[in-house]
């Protein structure tokens, strides 16, 4: 979620605004409205573009979380238009931060990833087996499991996570796969300037909800 303040003058100036008749100050609200709608598109369109480009997620669901919506119920107020996304992570990679509490990384191909539930899936079969155990390597815990037939189709993508960092071309039966690495924190960059991009894109905006106060 993106909040900035906008300096409202002329037309939209309380002061100027309250002057008008309640039909008129119903008028400008409307029109405030529809532009913001019309303006909100193409900002997150524009804003699309910059986080597809920051990010390696490729599902276009990713993407399209980020909406506009316009907040326009009451009309003592000038509507207000907010951008953003339901997805919960995406925050810190906006802001950068550190995430505490012991997490386990999978050890997955570079340039892939494996979601939160489809890992949460891949762990609770490994353990239902007893396919699942720590070694201590290099000063880090690695959950690691046994290439074992049961567990073939929860192993497909580090299969392939192995063979690429090892040069083999296939991972023998019964041989011993990293999983994951459990780590007490992890430290994100900032990698996507939401607030930046937006501010950038504001004369589109303004264009849009000028456009609609001129059909008055």
């Amino acid at each position: 979620m993106l909040k900035i303040s906008l300096t409202t003058a002329g037309l939209l100036d309380k002061s100027q605004l309250d002057a008008w008749t309640r039909q008129k100050q119903a008028a400008i609200h409307k029109a405030v409205a529809a532009g913001m709608r019309e303006g909100g598109k193409e900002v997150v369109e524009s804003v699309r573009v910059k986080m597809q480009a920051g990010f390696t997620v490729k599902k276009t669901a990713f993407v399209k979380s980020l909406r506009a919506k316009v907040y326009d119920r009451n009309p003592d107020k000038l509507p207000a238009l907010l951008i953003g996304s339901k997805i919960p992570w995406l925050g810190i990679h906006v802001r950068g931060g550190t995430i505490g509490g012991r997490m386990l990384i999978p050890l997955t191909e570079e340039g892939r990833r494996i979601g939160r539930r489809a890992f949460k899936r891949v762990i609770d079969a490994l353990i239902r087996s007893g396919n699942a155990y720590f070694i201590q390597k290099n000063g880090r815990a690695i959950l690691m499991a046994e290439n074992l037939r049961e567990n073939a189709s929860s192993l497909t993508r580090f299969k392939r996570a192995e063979r690429a960092r090892t040069g083999a071309k296939s991972v023998k039966r019964g041989q011993e796969i990293p999983i994951a690495v459990l780590v007490p924190t992890v430290t994100l960059k900032r990698r996507f300037d939401l607030e930046g991009t937006v501010r950038g894109q504001l004369p589109v905006l303004t264009r849009a909800i000028e456009t609609q106060l001129n059909k008055i």
